[in-house]
């Protein structure tokens, strides 16, 4: 599946789905998602914005959908920030989508798709993303252009924050021991090559490892306050949310409860 979704954003790029010619937030100053993580009072949420996933197929239908509507509610829900799936194929995102957000909102949004190039951080760059996620497992199976180490450099130089996502014990082990300290580290739950999900990956990696001074988000299979409740007792600091929010027939209210 991994190697499906890094043809799919070649296949994008090929096609000109990144480009953002139209938009222009260059002169954006990225808000940092880690400040906003550290100075929330309650529970840090990130929303996350989405269609469809490969797991679940349609969440929802775009077209029925005032996303930027949703998005300004959400934001004044008490979430320490935005994440909008851009990538199009099985996930029916847009990077049109995010720079509609950015009109909208100021809390940090971060543009999440499978990042295999360059021409994609140039694209978060100009259509006003505070921050990109790099999934490890990507580079270390050499499916994009470039070292990790390399993206997060290019990232960096243009002002965006980069979550990078582990899923496994050495991928996690790696990030701990490597100039990516004090980095937002993201611990997905999901396995990418199954699609299976499991909480347990969060907890243990944060009871086998100190994370030291890396904020560390639980991403994927959140979808009630006392995984939430559960997850930050054992050192999680954010949680990325992004189906159960979006199935939900009153998504603010559940955001509200889940940050208070």
């Amino acid at each position: 599946m991994l190697r499906t979704l890094a043809l799919n954003s070649f296949k994008a790029i090929n096609e000109g789905y990144y480009n953002a010619e139209a938009y222009n937030f260059d002169s954006h100053s990225a808000f940092s998602l880690r400040n906003y993580i550290l100075a929330c009072s309650g529970f840090p949420i990130i929303c996350e914005i989405k269609f469809s996933s490969p797991s679940r197929g349609t969440i929802l239908d775009s077209s029925k959908v005032d996303l930027v509507n949703l998005a300004s509610k959400l934001s004044e829900s008490g979430i320490v920030g935005l994440s909008v799936v851009t990538q199009p194929y099985m996930f029916n995102g847009s990077i049109h989508y995010l720079a509609d957000v950015r009109k909208a909102v100021t809390v940090p949004i971060l543009m999440k798709d499978i990042i295999v190039s360059e021409i994609q951080i140039d694209a978060a760059k100009r259509i006003g993303a505070d921050c990109i996620l790099l999934i490890k497992t990507l580079f270390d199976e050499d499916l994009a252009e470039g070292s990790i180490e390399k993206f997060m450099e290019y990232a960096e130089k243009k002002g965006l924050n980069v979550l990078v996502e582990v899923h496994k014990d050495l991928e996690y082990r790696e990030v701990l021991s490597s100039n990516y300290k004090r980095h937002l580290i993201g611990i997905n739950n999901r396995n990418l090559d199954t699609l299976d999900v499991n909480l347990d990956v969060t907890k243990s990696l944060l009871q086998k490892y100190d994370k030291g001074k890396n904020i560390v988000i639980s991403e994927s299979g959140i979808s009630n306050s006392e995984q939430i409740k559960e997850l930050s007792s054992l050192g999680v600091d954010g949680f990325l949310i992004g189906t159960s929010i979006m199935e939900s027939e009153d998504p603010i209210s559940k955001v509200r409860e889940w940050v208070r």
